[in-house]
Parts: C-alpha cells; sequence; structure tokens
C-alpha cells in the first residue's frame, strides 16, 4: 500500500507544479507580447518624429526662392553656424527662412498637435468619437467673433486691428468654453449632454456668423470667408509664442490625465470613479485644457475644424488606445497633417496659396478612409 500512496502523492505533486508553470509560460509570452507592442510603438512614434523633421526642412526650403536640403539646413542654424559655412547662403535667404517660413512652420506645428490632443481628449472624456473642438463650438465661436471683428471694421485699424480681430475671436471662443465648462461642472451632468449642449452651441454660433455675413459688404463678406478657411498665412512669432505658450501650458494637464481617460474611454462614468478617479473635476479639467489650447489656436489661423477629429483617429488606428502614449502620437499626427496640408497649398497651384483649412481636408479624408478599410475590424471591435 505505501508505493500506493506514494506515487499518489507523487502526482498530486506534479499536478500541483504543472499549473505553476502554465502561469510562469503564460506570463512570459504575455510580457514577450507586450514587450513587441512597445517596440513597434516605439518605431512608429520615431518613424513620425523623423518623418515631421525632414517635412519641417522640406517645406522651409519651399517657397518663391526654393533652396535644397543642405542649404535650408544651414539657414535653419545660421545663428549657430560660422560665417564661412554660410557662404552660399545672402542675408536675405536666411532672413525669408527666420522671419516668414520658420514661423508658419511653427505655428502649423502648434495648431496641428494643439487640436489633435484636443480631439483625443474630448473624444475620450465623453466616449464619443464623432466629438472635436469644431462639434463643441470652439471654432464656429471663434468665426464669429472674427466676423464681428470685420463686420465693425477693427480689423483695419492701423496698428491694432488684426489684434483685436484675435482678441474678439478668443472672447467669444472664451464664452463658448465657459458654456462647456458650465456644462461640464454641473452634477448629474454626463458626456451626452455635454455633447449635445456642443452641437447647439455650434449651431448657434453658425448660424450668427451667418447673418452677419448676410448684413457684411461684398469686401467684409469676402474677409470674413477668407478667414473662415482657416490659413497659416502672414504668421508671426508672437502669435506663435501666444498660442504655442497656451498649448504648453495645457498640454501636461491633458498628459497628467491620460489614466483617467483611459478609465472613461473603457467603461465610461461608473468605471473611472470605481478605480477612484473624481469624475466631475477630471471632466471639468480636461474640458478646460482642450477647449482652451483650441480657442488659443483657432484664434489666429481660423477655422480648421478636420484635424481634431480625424488626427485622434489615425493615430488610434495605427498605435492604440492607450492615451499615455496617444496623447503625444496624435500631437506629432496632427502636425504632420497641418504642416503637409500646408506644403501642398502653397506649392499645388502656385502661385495661388490654397488655404490649409481646405487642404487638410482632402489630405486627411483619403488617409483617414484608407485607414477605416484596412483596419475596419480593429474599429468593429
Amino acid at each position: 500500500m505505501m508505493p500506493a500512496v506514494a506515487g499518489r502523492r507523487v502526482d498530486a505533486n506534479a499536478m500541483s507544479v504543472a499549473p505553476a508553470s502554465n502561469a510562469a509560460r503564460s506570463r512570459a509570452e504575455l510580457l514577450s507580447a507586450l514587450s513587441r507592442v512597445r517596440l513597434r510603438q516605439a518605431l512608429l512614434v520615431g518613424t513620425a518624429l523623423v518623418g515631421l523633421a525632414l517635412l519641417v526642412l522640406i517645406s522651409a526650403g519651399t517657397g518663391v526662392e526654393s533652396m535644397p536640403p543642405g542649404q535650408t539646413l544651414r539657414a535653419l542654424l545660421a545663428p549657430l553656424l560660422p560665417a564661412m559655412a554660410l557662404d552660399d547662403l545672402t542675408a536675405t535667404q536666411i532672413a525669408v527662412v527666420h522671419e516668414l517660413r520658420l514661423p508658419r512652420i511653427a505655428m502649423g506645428l502648434v495648431c496641428g498637435a494643439g487640436l489633435a490632443m484636443a480631439g483625443v481628449a474630448m473624444q475620450g472624456i465623453t466616449r464619443n468619437p464623432l466629438v472635436s473642438p469644431y462639434t463643441l463650438g470652439i471654432s464656429p465661436a471663434a468665426a464669429l467673433g472674427a466676423s464681428l471683428a470685420i463686420l465693425f471694421g477693427w480689423s483695419h485699424l492701423p496698428g491694432s486691428g488684426p489684434y483685436l480681430t484675435v482678441a474678439m475671436a478668443f472672447a467669444s471662443s472664451a464664452l463658448c468654453a465657459a458654456i462647456v465648462l458650465g456644462l461640464a461642472s454641473l452634477r448629474g451632468v454626463g458626456a451626452m449632454v455635454l455633447i449635445l449642449g456642443g452641437v447647439a452651441l455650434t449651431y448657434l454660433f453658425s448660424a450668427m456668423t451667418a447673418t452677419v455675413q448676410f448684413v457684411a459688404s461684398e469686401q467684409q463678406l469676402a474677409s470674413i470667408v477668407h478667414w473662415t478657411f482657416g490659413s497659416l498665412n502672414g504668421r508671426r512669432w508672437e502669435e506663435v509664442s501666444i498660442a504655442g505658450g497656451v498649448w504648453l501650458l495645457c498640454a501636461p494637464l491633458l498628459l497628467a490625465h491620460a489614466s483617467a481617460l483611459n478609465a472613461f474611454a473603457a467603461g465610461g462614468d461608473d468605471v473611472a470613479a470605481s478605480l477612484g478617479f473624481a469624475v466631475q473635476r477630471t471632466r471639468v479639467l480636461v474640458s478646460l485644457a482642450a477647449v482652451l489650447s483650441s480657442a488659443a489656436i483657432v484664434s489666429f489661423t481660423g477655422v480648421i475644424g478636420f484635424v481634431g477629429l480625424v488626427a485622434p483617429h489615425i493615430a488610434r488606428l495605427a498605435i492604440g488606445g492607450d492615451h499615455r502614449i496617444l496623447l503625444p502620437f496624435s500631437a506629432v499626427v496632427g502636425a504632420l497633417l497641418v504642416v503637409g496640408a500646408d506644403l501642398i497649398g502653397r506649392t499645388a497651384f502656385t502661385p495661388v496659396m490654397i488655404p490649409v483649412g481646405i487642404v487638410v481636408a482632402y489630405v486627411g479624408v483619403p488617409l483617414f478612409l484608407h485607414l477605416l478599410l484596412t483596419r475596419r475590424q480593429e474599429i468593429a471591435a
């Protein structure tokens, strides 16, 4: 009897060891799969950053007087290089790059990155893939403010005219932002109410802008319509510093709430609350950062409404839904989209420049549809 008992004891020990070995093997396979995903994400981010750097270099050298990449790079680094390295560059070429093209490119980077991050944040906090700064009324509100400044003639006042237009656009956007944040802060108000409130504000401000256009003169109407196209023409370093400064203040706040956005996107308010996140406070802070950065950007660039919608989807389909990586990657995708669209708009029909707000839709829609068709199983899931 003893051998039989011993045999059974050995079998029992073997059975207890087997699940442990299976668990260890499963854990090793999971860690290996996770490392492959992280490597793929790192390669995607690195490739996107390299592509963005090359696009900036090409855009800085493209214009009425184009320059090869080598000259463009030396012109960009002119303040850091010795005079002997700049022998084949004139002072005019260097000034054109630094004072005309670089501010335009920098505003494109800020515009694309800021609107894309705002779109990701609002889509995560509302769990709605169709939400963007435009659908929340921010861009239509800015258009109303700028239209009023043009209608009353403030945009043509000597010295301060352009800044009054921007100030009116920002004030109108801030009013819309206050209404959106007021809705977000109300107790018991969920994501659906926030979305529907933004849609209502979009229609309201669009109707008010149409009213202004109806009573405007032909010259004023042309200026209003041109502003609503969205453009990077004539941007200056002062404007880039203001819009970029607001975005740099808001971006860390969005990144700090990336884990909370993951919880909202996974299961809504209930899941976020069960994981210990303050639902109302998080919604207010994320909405505040998103709408303020969007308002500051569109006040200078005009209405560029497609970036905040399509760039988050392109980034999500390429790299996944983890907001800790999705937020910065979407900023790179948005910057690529805007700077690339601006380059196409400047070169496709030279000497006519197509506003970036128009071109970005032509560039983004085919790319977006391609991703939808090739990754439709992931979207359905």
